[in-house]
Formats: structure tokens, sequence, C-alpha cells
């Protein structure tokens, strides 16, 4: 018996040695499919054609320095004044990293922006709460618009984009006050003349999610109840969400819809049959992007058509706010 035991665990073990490392991820990837979306699939696992042209750091905590990756456009100069777009990692405050949105800060970057990828302090890494995720991002924002002249940018031309906890941060800079820190120059306004939001975090799920773990400080949970209604002065946004990310979509439409009422331009588009997080994935990535870029397009900030190809079977649909009207 004792030989039979042995002669088994050698099996097991030369089984384990010689099985390559792809195959358990795989499994992995299958498992993880099978049980569904969770708050950490935002992250992207693209990887962009190049690596950040200049990280600088912006903040110093105690919890460590942050940083911001930028994406200067090509034939750059710090005397430019172009206008830039700071995008914010997902991963419901928990999770995530800024390379999740280089491919997008590259592909704008080569559409003649500035962009940036900020670090923020996240719960899983830094074990802080949402109150510095928004502080951290209020003031990388106040840095860029601080930091213009030095980076080639005009400051009243800063884009706030994100995914699901990032988008929900961008939605964050264009309210007047939120957590913001002491050493921060608050004479500078975080608020950006548009956004680009990958279906952004909003509603109640929010607060039940940010919830689950310990009490939130009261006026940040009062804030993010607030992104349910646009603000005065909103500015022009544009939102992509999948059609099975039901309980935020259906809070952004509604959102879309009273931005819309007040005069504030408000898109809505839709990936039929998708769920949250569908963005990070072709044909989505590059779909979302070239819609994106048709928006600042139209609002000034890019010249030229949109130099991505997408796939003619990647159709985002755009919601009419006269459905929900008409439903009552």
């Amino acid at each position: 018996m004792k030989i039979q035991s042995r002669i088994v665990a050698l099996i097991s073990f030369v089984l384990v040695a010689v099985i390559p490392p792809a195959a358990h991820a795989a499994d992995a990837v299958k498992k993880k499919s099978e049980r569904g979306p969770r708050r950490e699939d935002d992250v992207s696992k693209f990887q962009p054609s190049r690596p950040p042209d200049r990280v600088l750091v912006f903040k110093s905590t105690p919890q460590g320095e942050l940083k911001l990756n930028f994406y200067f456009p090509p034939g750059w100069a710090a005397t430019d004044r172009r206008p830039a777009m700071v995008f914010w990692f997902g991963g419901g405050f928990n999770h995530g990293t800024p390379s999740q949105f280089f491919w997008q800060a590259d592909y704008f970057a080569s559409r003649g922006l500035v962009a940036v990828c900020p670090e923020y302090r996240i719960k899983g890494t830094h074990g802080t709460l949402i109150d510095k995720c928004v502080e951290d991002a209020r003031s990388a924002m106040r840095w860029v618009k601080g930091h213009a002249r030095e980076l080639g940018v005009a400051a009243d031309k800063v884009i706030a984009s994100g995914g699901s906890a990032g988008g929900t941060l961008s939605l964050m800079m264009a309210l007047p006050e939120g957590p913001d820190s002491k050493d921060d120059d608050l004479s500078i306004s975080p608020h950006p003349c548009a956004m680009v939001l990958f279906n952004p975090a909003v509603g109640d799920r929010v607060l039940r999610v940010i919830a689950k773990d310990g009490a939130e400080p009261t006026s940040v949970n009062a804030q993010i109840a607030a992104l349910d209604t646009p603000q005065k002065g909103e500015p022009p946004a544009i939102f992509f969400f999948g059609s099975e990310d039901k309980e935020f979509l259906d809070v952004s439409r509604e959102f879309c819809r009273r931005a819309q009422a007040q005069g504030s331009r408000c898109e809505v588009w839709i990936a039929d049959k998708n769920r949250h997080g569908f963005f990070n994935g072709p044909p989505w990535h590059e779909a979302t992007a070239r819609k994106a870029d048709e928006f600042l397009a139209s609002l000034g900030y890019l010249q030229g058509p949109p130099k991505i190809k997408t796939n003619p079977a990647a159709v985002l649909m755009r919601f009419d706010p006269r459905e929900i009207a008409n439903s009552r």
C-alpha cells in the first residue's frame, strides 16, 4: 500500500509539473465566464501599442506617491494649447490600474489630444475608501489644468473619461464640491469640458456595493446619490452601455433625459445583449472609441474623420429619451 501511495503521489506531482500554466489559466478563464461578470472584470486585458511617453508624480499621500501616465500626439510641443483627455480606470473602487485605458489614450493622442491616465488610491492596494478615490481624481484634474502651459494643454478643454468606477469619478468632476485635498489649489475647478463615460457606476447599486465592507463617509454617499441628477451646466456627455447592464443603464438613461430637458447635450449608446465592461473587448473596444471620436469631433475637440476601423457587426444603438417620456 505504501508503494502504491508513493506512485500515486509521484504521478500527481508529474502531472502538476508538466501541465503548462496556460492550461490552468484557460480553466480559470472558463470558470470565470461561467460565474458571470464581477466588478474587477472591468480591467482591460488589452495591451497598448506603446508605453506612456511620460510618467509624472502629481501627488504624495500617506499611502505613497500617485502618478500620471501621459500620451502625447505627433508633433506635440509644450507651447501647444491642445485639448486633453483624462481617463480613470474602473474596478469597483477596489481594484484596477491606469493601464486599462492605455489603448484609448494612445489612440486619442494619435488624433491630436494630450491623453492622461492617472493613478488613484483604491481599497485593494491602499486600504482607503471611496472618499480618497474621489479626492485623488479631483487632484489629478486640478494638476493637469494647473500645469496646462507646461503640458501644451488648453486648461478650459480638459475632457473627463473612465469606465465603471472611473466613469463615476468622471461624473464627480462636474460636481461643484467634493472630497478635496487640503493641499489642492481649490481655485482651479475640476469641471470638465465634456465627458466620455463607459458604463459608469451610478444609482443605488453603487451605495450597496461600497457599503458592503463598512460604512462610507456620509457626505460621499450623498454626492454619489446626487450623480443620478444632472448638474446645472452639466458638460456634454456620451454614455456607453451593454443592454444587460440594466440597473446602471436605467439610471443613466434617466440622467440623460433630464440633462437634455435642461438644455445639456447627452447621448446614450447601447450594445445589444452585452453586459457590464463590454467595451474592454473586441469588437466593442473599437466601436466605442470610434463613436467617442465622432462625439468629440462634433464638439470641435478633434479634427477630421476617425482613424479607427470597426467591425460592421458591432452596432451601437442610440437611446431616444422619448422612450421614457412615452412610457409614463
